[in-house]
């Protein structure tokens, strides 16, 4: 009599199992490449609108602002994408039933979820990529070195990876697709635009201050911002890596569980 060989028993088993759910994932995004579409165009249509709508009023001119600006796009663009595609579609793929089939299989628990997270990851990548072509052609550019600017990309993305894990969790719990978007959208307000994005935090009113200096999206982004400019970070690195430990560490385990419990 054979016996089925469990995932436990193989060596570096969620590893592997993780990356051939993310080149599933990769594969239904290049299929349907809208949610990539959306994660590339939103930032960029902020870059824009903010670039020239502000500029003149912030810096005194465009080119000076865009400076400012681009590092907080660059945050923003990762932290966009996690919040709105990463429980979306997995809540999608629970409703479909297709995570029951997963769940038949002799794969890692947690694999479904970090596959889909870590084409993410790619997915980020490739609009980071989109992001400093667009911001080179409309006039930026880096003041460091190429080491701190690999720096500054790898911290954007590791914090947008960590902060999906919010919405990665309430995509297995929450049975409405609808409410997945909407609290994204919602959630997307006050912490990506209650920060330094479009202004020194000091020039801001007393309340909006308060949330923008405990806001972990206005660390990433002044950090990011240091980093590309060649300027003091201060502590602004150690607290991005800070919340992005802390979000990782609450979210992905509850994430976990809620996959496994969910019927």
């Amino acid at each position: 009599m054979t016996t089925t060989e469990t995932s436990g028993s193989r060596p570096f088993g969620l590893v592997r199992h993780s990356a051939v759910l993310a080149r599933r994932s990769l594969v239904k995004t290049r299929r349907n490449p809208g949610y990539l579409i959306n994660g590339v165009m939103t930032p960029v249509i902020f870059l824009v609108l903010f670039l020239y709508l502000f500029g003149g009023a912030v810096s005194g001119s465009t080119d000076n602002y865009l400076q400012y600006l681009f590092p907080g796009i660059l945050v923003m663009t990762t932290s966009l994408s996690g919040m709105l595609a990463t429980g979306l579609n997995l809540n999608l793929d629970v409703k479909k039933g297709i995570f029951d089939r997963f769940r038949s299989l002799p794969i890692e628990r947690a694999a479904p979820l970090l596959g889909s997270v870590a084409a993410d990851v790619v997915r980020y990548v490739l609009a980071v990529i989109v992001l400093f072509g667009i911001g080179y052609a409309l006039g930026f550019r880096v003041q460091s070195d190429p080491l701190s600017t690999l720096a500054a990309v790898l911290l954007a993305v590791a914090f947008g990876f960590c902060l999906s894990w919010v919405t990665v969790f309430l995509g297995v719990l929450v049975r409405d697709e609808g409410a997945v978007l909407t609290f994204s959208f919602v959630a997307f307000l006050p912490l990506v635009l209650g920060t330094s994005l479009s202004a020194p935090i000091d020039t801001l009113p007393g309340w909006l201050r308060a949330w923008a200096n405990v806001n972990p999206v206005t660390h990433a982004m002044d950090a990011c911002r240091a980093l590309l400019s060649g300027g003091a970070a201060g502590d602004a690195v150690t607290q991005t890596l800070i919340w992005s430990a802390v979000l990782l560490v609450i979210f992905c385990p509850l994430a976990v569980f809620a996959y496994q419990r969910r019927r």
